[in-house]
């Protein structure tokens, strides 16, 4: 993210005097900068410079040698009496100096420093304070680059050079005093990586007027850059795997210095610049290609043109290449990768460092270098991004070129280049130049100019649009009006304009993207909130309705609805003990996966939903009741490999059929995971654990709630479940709906589950279909009494205690207002193999009160019913 310094900023748009951070970060949030925080030296205070009279070493016992400096700091910070032991005479002031003990060796008297006096307060919270040290009352300190947090040298202090009178404020001197504001850039916006293109948007906003830096002025000016001479350095464009139909270069500008005092020194005003924008000044050279870029936006790089050997050449990398960069990292190229080269052997062998993203060691410029060939080119986004991402190297030149980088700034940074390295370190610029450029001009747009007004529901007349799209930079010009081929006659419409973008906005590229910009430029806060009216209809579908219906039962039950992401590992169909041939292994496999660890789409919602439950219990939770409403995706063998319709076009129906056909079986399915304690413990009440009844039980108030019978298969054997312990759910047409019971000793343990867990997982879709369309239809209350019979019937353990209840509710028949299933019992008098059920049957007739003669006959039609169909018996 960019940091702002407002008088660097000032040097390109006039900031009115007095302008603080605050107040630039409101101004710049209208064009849509948003402030990411404001940043402060950490240094308050008084910090002045101060002129070192006096230096007496002292030699402590333990070996250390201190200076006993005499200090200038001027008079209005002059103490009110003189240091102990100090010749004032000698020092020539009408006023006392100060005493400070100092424990740096690189200075002398008559060197200018900085001082912090009594009061100040350095970074990290330290406060100065007069105070007795080495035998002396040191009143203040003498800083080093460190202790005021401008750099990492701690060993000496720092001598200033062309220096103001003592007393001068220091905190001014060196930038310490401004107020530093970092914003938030979008991708989209490259140019604003600059303090050229934060100028830019600063003057749209508040129409303050903005000196453009990387503009090339009319021929003739002294702004003016060269032209290419023929013989300039030799460079060869020689990209022949371009990743996207797009030259990975196509513009690259060299310029040589020669003679560069390697011992030149960063002007105190550069290296406090670019201190203030996150860098660490390093040499001349290098400060002045950093420079550059912060301030017009356009990535330069230095090389020591002794080490080089024409020409320099811009290809893809090789299998089996190399590059040391410059952090002294060996790195094993990709054929995507594009490299900056020379021809030592003229075959352009010798890679010099990976094409806007970093350059190699071995042509750096060092501490001996007096003449530097300068490179400023322009480079592909795409091949710059996913050089950058591929050998994890995020420079500040990449972040610039995958964003976009103006192809008209190299002609004009280099020329900047090279007048700051002529200036500041006395070399030569020589007359030769290269710039290869195989540029191609922004395409102009078509843009119907009542469309930013329809899009925003603002009237923008034609002449603001124009307008707004000068301002910005673009060449807008009338397109031509077409006539109707019949008669003649123009067509009566909106006008259209043809705007052509300036180059360092390559984002823009539809009509929509120019919209955009009106909208932005002439204001957000034109754009009026108008709530959008609800259409007319009759809310929730009445499927809609039943899903939230099962949503609120669950609630209501004591589950809590999750949800889960449906990408899963492939090894998560062994943890839940699949079987080879089973369906559910087979799966959608994404093209492009969030985590290559979970690059499958899940067939079962227990195979995310467990991750859940094993997260909850991670945490502490010994009762864990959750469920979840989700998809799942079922390939039906095919690729499902979706078309890609073209960008900047409406797809047409065709396409958008083609991308339907593509997208897999995606049914509705409930999946819930019990463990622990379903009934806490309490005074009155005993804790009762979650068991496979549970899990059954809400299958069936699912189905009660959606009026869907359904049929209860005993013992299935069904993976992730425990054989004996699951039950499966049938439609009547026999269509299997789900499964439900305890979960397997092995899944448990492989899942980190408690033992005895227990799961169940219905496919909800179809019991949604089959849910009856007509609506409930609710019986009168009969005020008669109710009669109670209990039956209790023998028969083969074998038997489903289901189909027993189906069969009893039927003989019951219409006297039978509820019947349920109350107790089970084995023992020897039942005879091995049998099992007695004995079912609580409340009757009640509508139009009369039952008699003893009523209930008989229901007793008798149920157990004859029931021993016709299961050879059941009446118990004695």
């Amino acid at each position: 993210m960019p940091l702002v310094p407002l008088p660097w900023l000032r040097e390109h748009v006039d900031v009115p005097a007095g302008t603080t951070a605050e107040q630039l970060a409101a101004d710049l949030v209208r064009v849509g900068l948003e402030e990411e925080t404001i940043h402060t030296s950490g240094v308050t205070g008084p910090l002045v410079v101060g002129r070192v009279l006096a230096v007496t070493p002292e030699e402590q016992k333990n070996g250390k040698t201190i200076n006993w400096c005499l200090v200038d700091v001027g008079a209005e910070h002059a103490p009110d009496t003189a240091p102990e032991g100090a010749d004032e005479a000698a020092t020539g002031l009408d006023y006392h100096p100060r005493g400070i003990v100092c424990g740096a060796h690189n200075f002398a008297p008559g060197d200018s420093v900085v001082v912090a006096l009594s009061g100040a307060v350095l970074p990290g919270d330290f406060a100065i304070a007069s105070r007795k040290t080495y035998g002396h009352i040191s009143d203040g300190m003498i800083c080093s680059s460190k202790e005021l947090g401008l750099g990492e040298d701690h060993e000496g202090i720092i001598v200033l050079d062309d220096p103001p009178a003592p007393g001068t404020d220091a905190l001014t001197l060196l930038g310490l005093a401004e107020e530093v504001m970092e914003i938030n850039v979008t991708p989209d916006r490259g140019y604003c990586f600059s303090m050229r293109g934060i100028a830019r948007e600063y003057a749209h906003s508040t129409g303050a007027t903005f000196t453009d830096p990387g503009l090339v002025t009319p021929a003739g000016s002294a702004a003016q850059p060269p032209a290419a001479t023929d013989d300039g350095f030799a460079i060869e464009l020689a990209d022949d795997a371009p990743i996207h139909d797009v030259p990975g270069c196509d513009r690259f500008v060299a310029r040589i210095v020669r003679g560069i005092d390697p011992a030149a020194p960063t002007p105190d005003w550069m290296a406090t610049r670019l201190r203030q924008a996150g860098m660490r000044p390093i040499s001349l050279t290098v400060d002045v290609t950093n420079y550059v870029m912060l301030d017009l936006g356009q990535p330069l790089h230095a090389y020591d043109l002794a080490s080089l050997a024409a020409p320099i050449v811009v290809r893809r990398a090789r299998a089996g290449e190399r590059l040391i960069t410059l952090d002294d990292q060996k790195r094993t190229l990709d054929a995507d990768d594009l490299l900056i080269t020379d021809s030592p052997d003229g075959t352009g062998s010798r890679i010099l460092g990976l094409a806007g993203v970093m350059g190699g060691a071995e042509t750096e410029v060092g501490e001996a270098t007096t003449d530097i060939l300068i490179e400023a080119a322009h480079f592909d986004q795409i091949t710059v991004a996913r050089t950058a991402r591929r050998h994890k190297l995020p420079s500040e030149a990449a972040k610039r070129f995958e964003r976009g980088v103006d192809p008209a700034l190299p002609a004009v940074a280099a020329q900047r280049v090279v007048d700051l390295l002529v200036e500041l370190g006395g070399g030569t610029d020589d007359p030769a130049v290269t710039d290869v450029d195989q540029t191609t001009a922004p395409a102009p747009i078509a843009l119907d100019a009542a469309l930013p007004g329809r899009t925003a529901g603002v009237e923008y007349t034609p002449e603001t649009v124009a307008d707004t799209l000068r301002n910005l930079g673009a060449e807008v010009v009338p397109a031509a009006e077409e006539s109707d081929g019949e008669t003649g006659r123009r067509a009566r419409r909106a006008p259209t304009l043809q705007v052509t973008p300036p180059t360092w906005r390559p984002d823009l590229g539809t009509p929509a993207d120019l919209v955009e910009e009106v909208i932005r430029l002439q204001g957000y806060d034109q754009v009026p909130s108008v709530l959008p009216t609800a259409p007319p209809g009759r809310g929730l579908s009445a499927r809609q309705r039943s899903r939230r219906r099962v949503a609120d039962l669950l609630a209501d039950a004591g589950l809590v609805q999750v949800l889960t992401y449906p990408f899963v590992a492939p090894g998560r169909r062994d943890e839940l003990g699949l079987p080879a041939e089973d369906s559910r292994r087979r799966s959608v496999r994404l093209a492009n996966p969030l985590s290559e660890a979970q690059p499958l789409m899940r067939t079962s919602v227990l195979e995310t939903l467990v991750d859940a439950a094993v997260r909850n219990i991670g945490r502490g939770l010994t009762d864990v009741a959750v469920y979840e409403l989700g998809l799942v995706t079922l390939p039906d063998g095919g690729t499902h490999l979706s078309p890609l319709p073209a960008l900047g076009v409406r797809p047409t129906d065709a396409d958008l059929d083609a991308v339907r056909a593509a997208v897999p079986d995606q049914p509705l399915h409930l999946a819930a995971v019990l463990t622990g304690n379903v009934v806490p413990a309490s005074v009155h009440t005993s804790a009762r654990a979650a068991d496979y009844a549970d899990a059954i039980d809400v299958v069936h108030r699912v189905a009660e709630l959606l009026r869907v019978p359904l049929t209860v298969t005993a013992d299935a054997e069904r993976a992730p479940w425990h054989p004996g312990r699951c039950a499966q759910f049938s439609l009547t047409d026999g269509t299997v709906v789900g499964w439900a019971g305890e979960l397997a000793p092995k899944v448990t343990q492989a899942l980190d589950l408690p033992a005895r867990t227990v799961a169940l997982e219905i496919t909800l879709g179809a019991l949604l279909d089959a849910a009856p369309d007509a609506p409930t239809q609710f019986r009168a209350i009969s005020t008669f009494p109710a009669a109670k019979e209990d039956i209790a019937l023998v028969v083969a353990d074998d038997v489903p205690a289901a189909d027993l209840l189906a069969t009893v509710r039927e003989g019951a028949g219409e006297l039978a207002e509820e019947v349920r299933l109350f107790d089970s019992y084995r023992g020897e008098s039942l005879g091995a193999g049998r099992v007695s059920l004995a079912f609580s049957l409340r009757l009640r007739a509508a139009d009369r009160t039952l008699k003893a003669t009523d209930s008989a006959q229901v007793r008798d039609a149920v157990v004859a019913l029931a021993g016709q169909r299961h050879g059941a018996e009446l118990r004695s």
